[in-house]
């Protein structure tokens, strides 16, 4: 069967037609898929980059954590602890007793601890009176609190000399935390 010359412009218009049509609708599907491929591959590169931030900064907040529990276990061990404030009290007053000794220091009177409670923290005061025969005891005694752990602060501090013999007074202050201390031990300041 022939094809007529006019129904073969028909055809080839119809053909025409169909490849306008094709790309019209065709070319915005393919480049909406291209896009959206872009996008994925985009967000699958971001995504990376996140996941890679991520274990850079898990890497770097792994070491701060490790960086404040070492910080909190040494500042833990400048603090005292126990079960009542009057135990608290009695371990900073060992404390300081057994440094005179090691320093060749005589205690001679010790006054009742003064307390204060402020914001979870408990704050003891301890002074007390000493003597000894040589003065490098004393350089010794004050080296011995310093370095003390838990940690003892000097707050204050007087020497004099009288004939062959030094005699002194100091007080000391600790820290102690004043959680599951019972609020009566606490509250009652001297």
């Amino acid at each position: 069967m022939e094809i007529s010359a006019r129904e073969k412009n028909i055809l080839i218009l119809a053909a025409a037609v169909a490849v306008i049509f094709a790309a019209s609708s065709g070319f915005p599907a393919l480049r909406d898929l291209y896009q959206q491929r872009q996008g994925n591959i985009e967000g699958v590169q971001l995504d990376i980059s996140r996941e890679q931030r991520l274990i850079e900064d898990m890497l770097l907040w792994r070491e701060r954590r490790l960086e404040v529990e070492t910080m909190a276990q040494q500042l833990e061990a400048q603090i005292f602890s126990g079960g009542t404030v009057a135990i608290i009290e009695a371990n900073i007053q060992r404390v300081i007793s057994q440094h005179a000794r090691d320093s060749g220091i005589t205690v001679s009177s010790t006054r009742l601890a003064d307390r204060l409670d402020t914001e979870g923290w408990l704050l003891i005061s301890q002074e007390m009176s000493f003597r000894t025969s040589e003065d490098g005891n004393t350089i010794d005694f004050l080296k011995k609190l310093e370095t003390s752990v838990p940690q003892l602060w000097v707050t204050d501090f007087s020497l004099n000399r009288s004939r062959n013999q030094y005699n002194g007074s100091i007080t000391v202050v600790g820290f102690a935390r004043n959680e599951g201390l019972g609020a009566s031990d606490v509250a009652g300041s001297r």
